[in-house]
């Protein structure tokens, strides 16, 4: 039955649209405690690209909203977007989802033994997100190809350019603030390019 076909594919976009979307409000908060740990005048450049990247992540959400909401679904809608309307157990699991992610950005605060330590844990945490959304959006990206969804298929490809260049700029960032972490708790003297071996 075609129609029958057609809502099974709608309400498995919609579930996978929900995931991405739960994902990115979490990040939004994520990287806004990040933000606000980077204060280091020499990570000016770094704190300017988390700021971008926030940007990004709000418009993403916007943009998966919207696409959720076209399909007939809703944002936190988990399941097909009829039962997720009758049960509001969508709802449900998207502020649990928020809750959590708010109690992560304090918990950040609290890694590292030194500001340097702690920008690099939050980088490695951020370069471990964008693996997992540059996933997501792959997986929608293929699903909505599989199911004639070219503009959800677009969206996803779109997005997951994104996370890509992100990630990316993480990649690069890793090491650098990995030399600023020895910088300010190795002692010169135990540093390789002093030590005589």
């Amino acid at each position: 039955m075609p129609g029958t076909e057609s809502r099974a594919s709608d309400a498995k976009l919609v579930q996978y649209l929900n995931e991405a979307y739960a994902k990115e409000k979490e990040l939004e908060l994520s990287l806004q405690a990040h933000i606000g740990m980077t204060s280091l005048a020499e990570r000016k450049a770094y704190k300017k690209r988390l700021q971008e990247h926030l940007r990004e992540t709000k418009s993403h959400a916007r943009q998966l909203e919207r696409r959720i909401k076209k399909l007939g679904g809703g944002p936190g809608a988990l399941s097909a977007p009829r039962e997720a309307a009758a049960t509001g157990a969508g709802k449900a699991a998207a502020v649990v989802k928020g809750q959590v992610a708010a109690a992560k950005g304090p918990l950040h605060m609290l890694r590292g033994t030194s500001d340097q330590e702690k920008l690099l844990k939050n980088a490695k945490t951020e370069y471990f997100n964008e693996h997992e959304e540059i996933a997501t959006y792959s997986a929608i990206e293929t699903l909505a190809e599989a199911v004639g969804d070219a503009e959800t298929a677009k969206l996803a490809r779109a997005i997951r350019r994104d996370e890509e260049r992100m990630a990316r700029y993480l990649e690069r960032q890793i090491p650098t603030l990995t030399r600023a972490v020895v910088k300010a708790e190795i002692p010169a003297a135990e540093r390789a390019s002093r030590r005589r071996t």
